[in-house]
């Protein structure tokens, strides 16, 4: 469906990165964009540069965001707000599962809740869920990040089955190391952060990740783009690994020594 098909567009954790890339981006196509995130200062400078609605809120806000989508019948939805807390699950703590599951799954399925019926009564809508290639591939140290990424993966595939016969298109983003600010929030913001994450590598740009969504918004109304991976061309996922034991199994109980 034609961007002219569409009014009103909610991008979640916008004020940066990925998120402010998009917002930029559909306001250049004449949406009425509503920008949210927690940080109200780049909201400001963000609506002033592109004319979006700023809404300075935690998408935990289940009360702040009920009030909007039900005061604002939206045609377009964005769930891009994320955070990490890196560690192999054998050291994970309740605090960083229960802020995971949170701001990156709860926050998704209640948005997609208040919004999605609305978009099929009308009978047009687009949700753009950006996941993560964590919620396909496993690497090492993000055990929850990839359990709740594979969540919004597997709602995104349900969310059309749900809204089935109606002009409802769902989109699962799934980015790879995109040059973004994002690795300063997650390991703290040390110039080494971004010498071992950025610096010297070929990465997509926020812009790239917003102009494939773009790709997507705008084929036509009979063309639904389900699941879109988007990596460095220098990045492959995988990568097979054999340990050698660190110490010598034990002798069953009984066996002859």
């Amino acid at each position: 469906m034609p961007f002219s098909d569409y009014k009103t567009a909610l991008v979640t954790g916008a004020s940066s990165g990925i998120g402010a890339a998009v917002v930029e981006r559909l306001c250049r196509e004449g949406l009425e964009v509503h920008a949210v995130a927690r940080s109200a200062e780049p909201l400001r400078i963000l609506a002033a540069r592109t004319g979006c609605i700023p809404h300075a809120v935690d998408v935990t806000n289940r009360e702040a965001l009920a009030e909007l989508t039900g005061r604002v019948p939206f045609d377009i939805l964005i769930n891009n707000a994320g955070v990490d807390r890196p560690k192999k699950f054998l050291e994970a703590e309740d605090g960083d599962i229960d802020l995971l599951i949170d701001v990156n799954l709860r926050a998704v399925l209640h948005l997609c809740r208040m919004v999605v019926p609305g978009m099929a009564e009308r009978d047009r809508g687009h949700v753009i869920n950006i996941s993560s290639i964590a919620g396909n591939y496993n690497f090492g140290g993000n055990s929850t990040y990839h359990a709740v990424k594979a969540g919004v993966a597997m709602l995104s595939n349900q969310l059309r089955i749900d809204t089935f016969g109606k002009r409802v298109r769902v989109t699962e983003v799934c980015p790879g190391r995109v040059a973004t600010d994002i690795f300063n929030h997650v390991h703290g913001n040390d110039p080494s952060i971004r010498e071992r994450f950025i610096d010297g590598f070929e990465l997509p740009q926020a812009s790239d990740i917003a102009d494939a969504i773009a790709f997507a918004i705008a084929a036509p109304v009979a063309v639904n783009i389900g699941h879109m991976e988007i990596t460095p061309t220098l990045q492959v996922m995988g990568g097979l690994q054999t340990a050698k034991p660190q110490t010598p199994a034990a002798t069953p109980e009984g066996a002859k020594r």
